[in-house]
């Protein structure tokens, strides 16, 4: 069962959304502390996350992009505000999806269907992650291309690889693949970084793929797909 974790501290909407959820076939769960909201979410271990941008001690956006440092968890903005600029700010900083108040139940539920037949189309039963013509294998460091054939990956080449497709078709800073090698033990110089750049570079052009990272100058890196 696909567990949905709700952030919103209107305690009548995240009721209401409890019990849409909990009918249709999840689990929901409500987070209710908002002191440290990020860590309530990991520690909620969700498959989806619903999440408001009002909400007490730290704004939603805000949230939503200290979260994608630390998870890929899908997330979809479920709000009052309507405004274009917030709906791109939160697709911006890597929301999946971006739905008004008041919501229909119907479009929420399919909204949330289609997120997870996503990820069902892109991960294989043994973790396989499918990106262009390639099979990535991330507990394996492994990419195989051309029916059969592969690439070793180095546990940071993985790690730059793996943050790059959470956020990809947006820019990633330098300074954000630092911190994700950081959260993950490993500790790379600025110099580093970018050799290990320029060899997943260097791997894609061995499959057959030139223009997968592309550098945008002074502002980082982009995965295109």
């Amino acid at each position: 069962m696909k567990r949905i974790c709700i952030v919103e501290d209107d305690k009548s909407i995240s009721g209401e959304l409890k019990e849409l959820l909990d009918n249709s076939g999840y689990e929901a769960v409500a987070l209710e502390n908002f002191d440290n909201a990020c860590e309530g979410i990991l520690a909620a271990e969700a498959d989806l996350v619903l999440l408001d941008i009002n909400i007490p001690h730290i704004n939603g956006e805000l949230l939503l992009k200290q979260l994608r440092t630390r998870s890929e968890v899908p997330v979809i903005m479920v709000t009052s505000r309507d405004s274009e600029a917030d709906e791109v700010l939160s697709m911006s900083y890597g929301a999946d999806d971006y739905v008004t108040k008041p919501y229909n139940p119907t479009i929420l539920l399919l909204r949330i269907n289609a997120i997870f037949k996503r990820l069902s189309s892109r991960h294989g039963s043994d973790g396989t992650i499918v990106f262009r013509d390639m099979q990535i294998l991330p507990q394996k460091g492994v990419i195989r291309y051309n029916s059969g054939s592969e690439i070793l990956l180095t546990k940071n080449e993985m790690t730059i690889f793996m943050y790059l497709l959470s956020n990809k078709d947006r820019i990633v800073s330098r300074d954000e693949l630092m911190t994700e090698l950081w959260n993950n033990q490993e500790y790379l110089n600025d110099n580093a970084l970018t050799v290990n750049i320029s060899r997943l570079r260097a791997h894609f052009k061995e499959a057959g793929l030139e223009d997968v990272i592309e550098t945008r100058k002074g502002q980082g890196y982009i995965l295109i797909g």
